[in-house]
């Protein structure tokens, strides 16, 4: 049975979006609320190896400007502390399927994706 890990904030449009599209589908969802619980490094490295820390920074959003990130130059390492602090940095949803298949933000094409992978 696929199982998904949806890493986000309960008040956020998209995680909500992630969440709702995943329980009309009846698949088993594991929230995580970044508000409450830091992403672990090592769940962070996945994704940054996916898809690469720029795509992951929400460059639109208000916490990145509100960062003054727009005018700074910050090593990979100073960025990660940075989003470990504040995980509205991130392009949330970041989701998680049991079959190891990623995807961030709202991205239903991923999504379908996942749900047609079989689950070993």
């Amino acid at each position: 049975m696929l199982t998904v890990q949806i890493f986000g904030v309960k008040n956020s449009q998209a995680s909500r979006a992630a969440e709702r599209f995943f329980k009309e589908r009846s698949v088993t969802i594991h929230l995580v609320d970044l508000k409450q619980r830091p992403m672990a490094p090592s769940e962070i490295r996945r994704f940054i190896e996916r898809f690469g820390l720029s795509a992951l920074l929400d460059t639109e959003g208000k916490s990145y400007t509100n960062a003054g990130m727009k005018y700074l130059k910050l090593s990979d390492a100073e960025l990660l502390t940075k989003i470990e602090r504040d995980p509205l940095l991130l392009r949330l949803p970041l989701v998680r399927s049991s079959t190891n298949k990623l995807s961030v933000a709202q991205d239903e094409a991923a999504w379908k994706a996942m749900l047609a992978e079989p689950v070993r």
